[in-house]
């Protein structure tokens, strides 16, 4: 026993030496550091919010939660489904028309194909005419063409929708594509066979065609 007591430490000097110890890099690197005890904090508050208490029923805060849920689901639905219905309102827009992207309205174009035949110029007259003609009748939804379709398949499609037109259809486009593509020059004859086209579609009333 007297060769064992002085190895017993008295409680300073195992104090001492247990301060020693702890100091070692090795514990200090087991304990948890900050954000080890946020991720902690925060998950034993959410086990204590939805914690079901003993009688089997909701809790309070378990309602809260479910309220929010169901508050967010609302309005992820209002933001999905409901931006169609908003955009339906918005006008579409203005899609080329063969080969050549032009946004002026029917009524603009119209107008700036009476100014070209006022000063004689047949060949753009006839042109602009032309694409208002076929932009009044998508405006107005009752011929739909496909991306880059020429003013040929223009024609097939109106022809189906307002069969009234078809008469009309093959001199006045014949007309344009001379005109836009094979240079031929134009002439006031040839201007009033598109003109008279245009103000035949204005006039005829058709069922919408259904979209692509």
């Amino acid at each position: 026993m007297a060769a064992v007591a002085p190895l017993l430490p008295d409680p300073d000097q195992a104090r001492e030496w247990a301060e020693q110890e702890l100091s070692d890099p090795t514990y200090q690197a087991a304990e948890p550091n900050l954000v080890d005890r946020i991720s902690q904090a925060v998950g034993k508050f959410l086990e204590d919010l939805l914690r079901v208490p003993e009688n089997g029923g909701w809790g309070p805060s378990a309602l809260v939660v479910l309220g929010i849920i169901v508050v967010a689901l609302i309005v992820v639905a209002l933001l999905i489904w409901g931006r169609p219905r908003l955009s339906t309102r918005a006008s579409e827009p203005a899609r080329a028309l063969f080969d050549h992207d032009d946004g002026r309205s029917a009524d603009e174009l119209r107008t700036d194909a009476a100014a070209a035949a006022d000063r004689g110029d047949w060949d753009d007259a006839i042109v602009l005419r032309f694409r208002a003609f076929a932009r009044g009748l998508t405006q107005r939804g009752l011929v739909d063409p496909p991306p880059g379709a020429t003013a040929r398949a223009f024609a097939r499609e109106t022809a189906t929708a307002l069969p009234a037109l078809s008469p009309l259809l093959d001199p006045a486009t014949t007309t344009f594509d001379d005109i836009r593509y094979l240079r031929r020059p134009g002439t006031e004859e040839r201007y009033r066979l598109v003109a008279d086209l245009d103000a035949a579609a204005v006039r005829a009333r058709a069922v919408p065609v259904a979209p692509r």
